[in-house]
């Protein structure tokens, strides 16, 4: 059994089912290995992608979506690089995955392989890609004896999932990949199971949520987990707690019709304000500045790493800090409640708009159109927040937000959840700014291929609208607002985007009137549910 043959085996043996991949000639022994006959289920399935940071966004969406395990093959420092942006949004989501790249370790001098001329050339870079990659993956190792591969590829699968989960890296040299093993196969390893919060810690937190008069719970990431939205509900009504969603919500994290939903609040400070008792239930920055609330009012947080030890800075102050699996800590919490309020509401509905072709009413219409377990993907920037109030049918597993800082993800991350949840009308809903930082070409290229219809909304304001407005906030009465010169903030002329659709046999339309946008979503996902990738193109005023 050579090398690739034994990391194949190790991975399913560690529960590991799909291996996404978007590799170079350094995986030639990956492929000879997959050509070899198997038993069925003996071997993950190759997905083959064409663009590396699609590949770590779909296993990303595959794995947050399935709750299982992904990997992924890169080709050496060079393919390393460009899912780099890609694996910082995974280290920062806690995304478990287990990613690999090849280097070359002899450079083909004898008696070594001949692996080419171009590692010498073309392929090498002092410490190879897991030095270059260090600082995007929670743990990165370049492998050093063929002796110890299957042993490291256990451990990468056992990081992955270890509190707090993440993104891990091994580079694996060719000529291991191509070396005969001289031992069997280690027995399958056992995997980390989800830490538990502390007793006494849930005994301290739920004596003083019972205790406290006006509790406000806070999220930005519960809803992760379809299940722990469910405990949250139930705590929230056993306390009587208003629970808002803070300004960057990465899933439906609490029911939209619920009497309790406080909404997506960025402006939180009169809510924190008038409570005696905050929980941070997942949530990564509840209020900006993190010392300009608080004071006088009791904060708690809980989370899998509620302190968010990747962060080179948190600031917010905390009377009690509960690290634990989410879903079992609000059990646990629910279960020491001594307290149950009478329902009340605090829920305000939101206000339709009137016909425009601004993203209010594309929103709307949107929410008009969509069906009982449709999943909306956002990269929007500017438009995010009147999307998420509008989107007001999405359920909990639903919505998932898919920038982190970095654009160029959100279609890798629509195809990753289509994968996962094939049943599934899947929307992605992007700006024209964040479309050009994806791999658009790779990703409607993997809808074609791989047989992963979706819909695209394209919100066109032909610019970057987040820079503009940066300009506007910053300098009010600055040079740019007075002779209306923004530079670099213009997307112009504006391309025909319907027609990249067309290009992979799919269904493109372009939206100019208002009047027209609910019909033309509505033919968008007739084409869908026909298994074709459609984009409609909305032109902002």
């Amino acid at each position: 059994m050579i090398g690739a043959e034994a990391i194949l085996r190790t991975l399913r043996a560690m529960g590991v089912e799909r291996i996404f991949a978007s590799p170079g000639s350094d995986w030639a022994p990956l492929w000879e290995a997959l050509a070899r006959p198997h038993a069925p289920g003996e071997i993950p399935e190759y997905v083959s992608v064409r663009h590396e940071e699609t590949a770590i966004a779909m296993a990303s969406a595959y794995s947050k979506a399935g709750g299982r395990l992904p990997a992924v093959v890169l080709h050496t420092t060079v393919g390393t690089l460009h899912a780099a942006m890609a694996l910082r949004i995974a280290l920062h989501e806690r995304v478990p995955m287990v990613v690999m790249a090849g280097e070359s370790i002899t450079f083909g001098e004898p008696p070594a392989p001949l692996v080419g001329r171009q590692w010498l050339r073309l392929l090498t870079d002092t410490g190879g890609p897991a030095r270059l990659i260090e600082p995007c993956v929670k743990w990165s190792v370049g492998l050093n004896a063929c002796l110890i591969l299957p042993q490291t590829v256990q451990r990468a699968c056992q990081l992955a999932l270890n509190a707090p989960r993440g993104p891990v890296f091994v580079s694996v040299p060719i000529e291991y990949l191509m070396e005969t093993m001289a031992q069997p196969l280690p027995e399958p390893s056992a995997l980390p199971r989800p830490v538990a919060a502390h007793p006494a810690a849930l005994d301290e937190l739920a004596r003083a949520l019972s205790a406290a008069r006006k509790p406000l719970i806070i999220t930005e990431e519960a809803g992760r987990d379809p299940a722990a939205v469910r405990s949250l509900v139930a705590l929230a009504e056993a306390l009587g707690s208003p629970v808002a969603e803070a300004w960057q919500p990465y899933y439906v994290n609490f029911p939209r019709e619920h009497p309790l939903y406080a909404g997506v609040v960025p402006e939180i400070e009169g809510l924190v304000k008038e409570a005696d008792a905050v929980l941070l239930v997942e949530s990564v920055v509840p209020w900006h500045p993190p010392s300009s609330l608080g004071k006088g009012v009791k904060i708690y947080a809980i989370g899998e790493d509620p302190l968010r030890s990747n962060l080179p800075f948190w600031g917010f102050r905390a009377d009690l800090v509960v690290p634990g699996e989410l879903r079992s800590t609000l059990d646990g919490l629910l279960s020491r409640i001594d307290r149950k309020e009478t329902p009340r509401t605090v829920r305000q509905d939101v206000r339709p708009v009137a016909a425009a072709m601004n993203t209010a009413w594309i929103a709307q219409e949107l929410n008009e159109v969509l069906r009982k377990g449709a999943v909306v993907v956002n990269e929007t920037i500017t438009h995010r927040l009147e999307l998420l109030r509008r989107l007001t049918k999405l359920e909990p597993g639903g919505f998932y937000e898919s920038s982190f800082g970095g654009l160029g993800v959100g279609l890798g991350v629509a195809l990753g959840v289509k994968y996962a949840q094939p049943e599934r009308t899947v929307i992605a809903t992007i700006g024209d700014g964040a479309f050009h930082y994806n791999p658009v070409l790779a990703s409607f290229g993997a809808s074609q291929e791989l047989g992963l219809p979706m819909l695209v909304v394209l919100f066109d304001n032909a610019g970057y609208l987040s820079q503009k407005t940066d300009v506007k906030t910053y300098y009010p009465d600055g040079s740019a607002v007075r002779t209306g010169r923004f530079a670099g903030t213009a997307i112009t002329p504006r391309p025909e985007y319907a027609k990249l659709a067309e290009a992979y046999g799919g269904y493109g339309e372009k939206v100019t009137e208002a009047g027209q946008a609910r019909a033309a979503l509505q033919r968008g996902l007739q084409e869908v549910e026909k298994g074709r990738l459609a984009l409609v193109h909305m032109v902002l005023e």
